[in-house]
């Protein structure tokens, strides 16, 4: 990312999901660096204390909850925390996604019940206790991550199979486009951020493996920019459509792909 390029976000607070690993912690770096207070939220609190040494800040500008954002309980008690702490957000990224591989005849129904359950009721819930907040304020920037997956990707799909993974990406879609209808009277704007093949500490190694074994269907030799994005390309794209530079924008998926 250009470090010169400046959003202003001082005054802002951004929750990030998901923010233990990869994109997650990247993007709440980077939102803290353009000056907002960040609460970071994970499943794993090890993840969460490792991302939360990254940060260099005002420690006060900084809350790190343990949450399972799948659970509905739990993200009311995580709305509750950041109230009770005054960093209720008016800025949310709706990171949290995956789940488990496998050809469709080969799935068991707990397996895509799980993927839905990660990318889609995550996003609800979190997108769900975050407006009433952003509603009285009459401003409010929510970003989904989706994936270039929404469209099908050959190097899962040939390899292992990844219908329920798509599906789940293709659903961010959806959501974020009736939300913006129906938040577009209220300030709140909802966009999506679609990667492509990234170097996370996740998929990373696994991508890589995919081109070092020299299989066609790998996704270096079929991205046109011929490497793996990263974490932080991706995260700049989430801080631009977290700022008043992006006021106008709503409804939409910005593809960070690397031309695919």
């Amino acid at each position: 990312m250009n470090k010169e390029l400046s959003f202003g976000l001082s005054g802002h607070t951004a929750l990030i999901t998901g923010a233990g690993l990869g994109i997650g912690k990247a993007s709440a770096l980077d939102l803290a660096r353009q000056g907002a207070r960040v609460v970071l939220v994970d499943n794993d609190p090890r993840r969460l204390s490792e991302a939360e040494a990254l940060f260099t800040g005002n420690k006060a500008d900084l809350l790190s909850v343990t949450c399972d954002v799948t659970d509905e309980a739990a993200v009311t008690q995580l709305y509750a925390e950041a109230k009770e702490a005054g960093f209720m957000p008016d800025i949310l990224v709706n990171n949290v996604g995956g789940g488990r591989s496998g050809r469709i005849w080969d799935m068991s129904v707990e397996d895509w019940d799980y993927t839905m359950r990660l990318s889609l009721r995550s996003m609800f819930l979190c997108t769900r206790a975050a407006l009433p907040a952003m509603m009285d304020r009459q401003y409010g920037r929510i970003i989904c991550l989706s994936s270039g997956a929404r469209n099908g990707t050959v190097w899962n799909a040939f390899h292992t199979g990844a219908c329920a993974y798509s599906t789940a990406k293709a659903g961010v879609i959806g959501f974020v486009r009736d939300m913006a209808i129906e938040l577009a009277d209220h300030g709140i704007t909802i966009n999506a951020v679609a990667p492509g093949p990234i170097d996370t500490e996740l998929a990373g190694p696994y991508l890589q493996k995919m081109h070092e074994d020299g299989l066609e269907y790998s996704p270096i030799r079929m991205v046109p920019m011929h490497r793996l994005g990263t974490p932080e390309e991706v995260a700049s794209a989430v801080t631009f459509l977290a700022s008043r530079e992006a006021s106008y924008i709503t409804g939409t998926t910005l593809d960070v792909a690397g031309g695919r």
